[in-house]
């Protein structure tokens, strides 16, 4: 497995949101997984309720800003697992970690993991 650059992580933390936020509704609804579903998801990770979620994309919250204002499951550290190619228990940045993590529970959701597996990751 491969680390990510220095280059990549900067990339990521100026990424907003809102920019993203659009594909993960995307590929969820694709799959017949529901907004609230999706909202939950993010919510056990970030702790942002649906409404917060609204104002981090009106505010066009960069990653960097999104997760400083996270307060991050504690749980969130069980998460592990290949995504975009890289094993996210093995990424050293911090902020790219957390990134991943969210794409990864996306994805779970996505593929038609039953919510609770997805949010028991003890």
């Amino acid at each position: 497995m491969k680390n990510t650059s220095p280059k990549q992580d900067e990339r990521i933390a100026r990424m907003t949101f809102a920019s993203v936020y659009p594909h993960y509704v995307n590929k969820i609804q694709k799959k017949g997984r529901t907004l609230q579903e999706l909202h939950t998801v993010i919510e056990w990770l970030t702790g942002f309720d649906s409404k917060k979620l609204q104002q981090c994309i009106n505010e066009k919250l960069t990653f960097a800003e999104f997760f400083n204002q996270a307060k991050l499951n504690p749980d969130a550290r069980f998460i592990n697992g290949t995504i975009c190619g890289y094993r996210i228990e093995e990424i050293q940045n911090p902020l790219t970690r957390k990134v991943r993590c969210l794409d990864k529970l996306v994805d779970e959701l996505a593929k038609g993991k039953p919510m609770e597996k997805i949010l028991k990751r003890t």
